[in-house]
């Protein structure tokens, strides 16, 4: 009996929401070979310390007309623990914000950037206790926009947020809500936080708080639950694809588009932000699932999802060297190859591997375009990729202290 426990990443190891899961896997797909690796030009942007410019950085940095990288680390600040808002440009990083104070936020999830240049983030800690909504001006001038309660508005927002052309911010919430399971939310320019629907646990979903939600051009919006749905591994479910669509009333109505099953190469354990294709297609990851590998647990997955609901595996994982447990959001170029980040595997220097960046073509095959190897980074997160085709992104861990990285990949 394999014990398979939740993602382990800065900003959720504090929070630790999910209990862990005992799970005897069947599977019986045989291990591929390692995928060749591209050479590619890796440049180690900035190394963390741990000290007052923070530990553990967290989300997909954002990037300016300027070549300015900004982003948030989750911990430190010299033992603090509350993390910080920082830029960085031609190798310098200035804090923008340090979190502390009374009523600000604490263990902020990485941050988003509108055409004026503010940042907008979630925390998953702080304010009455369950979290916040923050800004940060281009001088560094902070503002809480929301405080969560837990009950009925949710708890932990502990993914990116999403900003429509109103200025209007939509998120979501691993625990609190109607039920427990998690929200859906929206909070106006105005700073009005409405719940547009409450997670009601099994089958429907738990734990919406992973990845970043979509929104197409009729205004629904797309996300992952890690929990929910139903499958024979375990009654909380092993993860769905959500839609949530306006009516004319006002109102949402949810619908589960695909509930994971864990079992014969599916994926399990959905925890990045979707992308939407001009189609209508969704791709993502799971944690786990796709093959016996990784201690009976699975490796994970790229999949994609139709608009009928047709679930796709696109790659299976093999914890080799394409590494293991993909969690960072996907990027599709203009050819539809995909690009991501695994968190673990590949190189043995970190203790469960130090993950890699790699490149998904459209028939299939995995190149490897970096594995880490402990002092340049481990356990990579989202990608931010610019006008030229440069992809820039953080580590979690490693780097010069230990305490995480951002990191340049030149094509």
């Amino acid at each position: 009996m394999n014990t398979l426990q939740p993602r382990v990443m800065p900003v959720i190891r504090l929070r630790v929401a999910s209990a862990a899961l005992a799970i005897t896997v069947a599977l019986g797909f045989g291990v591929i070979a390692n995928p060749a690796t591209q050479a590619q030009t890796f440049s180690n942007l900035y190394s963390f310390t741990g000290g007052t410019d923070g530990d553990g950085p967290t989300g997909a940095p954002a990037l300016d007309g300027h070549g300015n990288l900004y982003g948030s680390a989750a911990y430190s600040q010299n033992g603090t623990g509350k993390g910080t808002v920082w830029k960085l440009g031609s190798g310098k990083l200035t804090v923008l914000h340090s979190f502390g104070a009374t009523g600000d936020g604490a263990i902020p999830s990485g941050v988003m950037r509108d055409a004026e240049g503010t940042l907008y983030g979630a925390t998953v800690a702080g304010g009455y206790g369950d979290g916040t909504i923050f800004k940060v001006s281009k001088t560094g001038k902070e503002a809480v926009l929301y405080r969560f309660t837990g009950s009925p508005d949710g708890n932990q927002p502990g993914a990116g947020l999403l900003r429509d052309e109103a200025g209007d911010l939509y998120g979501t919430t691993f625990v609190g809500g109607s039920s427990g399971a998690g929200t859906v939310f929206k909070l106006s320019k105005a700073g009005k936080e409405t719940v547009l629907y409450s997670f009601m646990g099994p089958p429907d979903g738990e734990e919406a708080g992973w990845g970043t939600l979509v929104r197409d051009a009729k205004g629904s919006l797309y996300g992952v639950t890690y929990w929910g749905g139903k499958c024979a591994y375990t009654d909380r479910g092993c993860g769905t694809v959500f839609r949530l669509s306006p009516n004319s009333k006002g109102g949402w109505k949810e619908t589960v588009l695909y509930r994971f099953k864990y079992a014969g190469g599916d994926g399990g354990f959905p925890d990045s932000s979707l992308l939407l294709d001009a189609n209508g297609n969704l791709y993502g990851t799971t944690q786990w699932g796709g093959n016996t590998g990784c201690s009976g647990l699975g490796c994970g997955t790229v999949f994609k999802l139709d608009k009928n609901g047709k679930e796709t595996v696109l790659y299976r994982f093999t914890g080799g060297g394409d590494g293991e447990s993909p969690i960072g959001d996907l990027i599709q170029d203009a050819t539809s190859n995909l690009y991501g980040t695994a968190s673990l595997g590949a190189n043995s220097a970190c203790q469960f591997g130090c993950g890699t960046v790699f490149k998904l073509d459209a028939n299939g095959e995995l190149t490897v375009l970096h594995a880490f190897n402990g002092r340049d980074g481990s356990e990579p997160e989202a990608l931010t990729r610019d006008s030229t085709g440069n992809f820039y992104g953080i580590t979690a861990e490693g780097g010069d202290y230990g305490a995480g990285t951002v990191f340049k990949i030149a094509p």
